[in-house]
C-alpha cells in the first residue's frame, strides 16, 4: 500500500529522473536547490503536470503512464494539497472554506459544516471559524488550509513549502501540530521544504535533489 513514482518528471525543457516510494503513514521530505524539480514532483503526483516517461501509481492503481496513455485527472486522484499561497477563497469564512470540498461530495450544508468544525478544532482555530482569511493571521490561515486538505481524508497529502509564509512563532506551532495530524491520518505525505528544521521535525524519510 504505497505511492510509487518511477520515471521522468518535467515541464517544458526541464526534466529529471525520479524514483520515489512513500508508504502509508510516512512523510517523505524532498529537499534541494531552487529549480531542482521538487515542486514539479508534487505537481506530477497531484495531476497538474504529466510524466514524461515511466509510471506513477497509488496502491497498485496506475495514475500516469505515458507509454499506455493512462492519465488520471487531478480531480479523480483526490490528493490533499497545501501550497505556499494557500488558495483559500477570500470571500468565504474559514469553516465554509473547509466545508467546500465536502459539499462537492454531496453532503448537506449542516453535515459538511459539522465535519469542518471538527477539523478546525483539531488544528486549533475553532474560535475563528466564522472569520474570513483576511481577518486572521498567516499561521491561522495555514492551519485552516491544512484542515481543508485533511477533512476529505485524501489518500495522498502534498505540502509545498507549507510554512514559508508564516512568522517564526507560527511556524514552530505548525511543526508541533503536523505530526499529530498525520499520525491519525495514515495517508502518504510528500513534503517539499528548504528549511532544515521543518525537515528534521517532520520527515520520516528524506530525498535530496542535487
Amino acid at each position: 500500500m504505497s505511492l510509487v513514482l518511477q520515471g521522468q518528471v518535467g515541464r517544458g525543457e526541464f526534466s529529471r529522473e525520479v524514483d520515489v516510494t512513500v508508504q502509508h503513514g510516512e512523510i517523505l521530505a524532498i529537499v534541494g536547490a531552487n529549480g531542482s524539480g521538487k515542486s514539479t514532483v508534487l505537481q506530477t503526483i497531484a495531476g497538474i503536470a504529466a510524466l514524461k516517461s515511466g509510471r506513477l501509481s497509488f496502491d497498485n492503481v496506475v495514475w500516469d503512464e505515458p507509454i499506455t496513455k493512462i492519465f488520471t485527472p487531478a480531480q479523480d486522484r483526490h490528493c490533499g494539497v497545501v501550497f505556499q499561497d494557500l488558495r483559500l477563497f477570500p470571500h468565504l469564512s474559514l469553516i465554509a472554506n473547509v466545508a467546500y470540498g465536502l459539499r462537492a461530495t454531496g453532503l448537506s450544508k449542516q453535515e459538511a459544516h459539522a465535519r469542518a468544525a471538527q477539523e478546525l478544532t483539531l488544528v486549533g482555530v475553532d474560535e475563528l471559524v466564522d472569520r474570513k482569511p483576511g481577518q486572521v493571521s498567516g499561521g491561522e490561515r495555514q492551519r485552516a488550509a491544512l484542515a481543508r486538505a485533511l477533512v476529505l481524508r485524501p489518500p495522498v497529502l502534498l505540502l509545498d513549502e507549507p510554512f514559508a509564509s508564516v512568522d517564526v512563532s507560527s511556524r514552530q506551532g505548525l511543526r508541533d501540530l503536523l505530526p499529530s495530524l498525520v499520525q491519525g491520518y495514515q495517508g502518504s505525505v510528500v513534503l517539499v521544504s528548504h528549511d532544515p528544521e521543518d525537515v528534521q521535525a517532520l520527515a520520516t524519510n528524506i530525498l535530496t535533489f542535487g
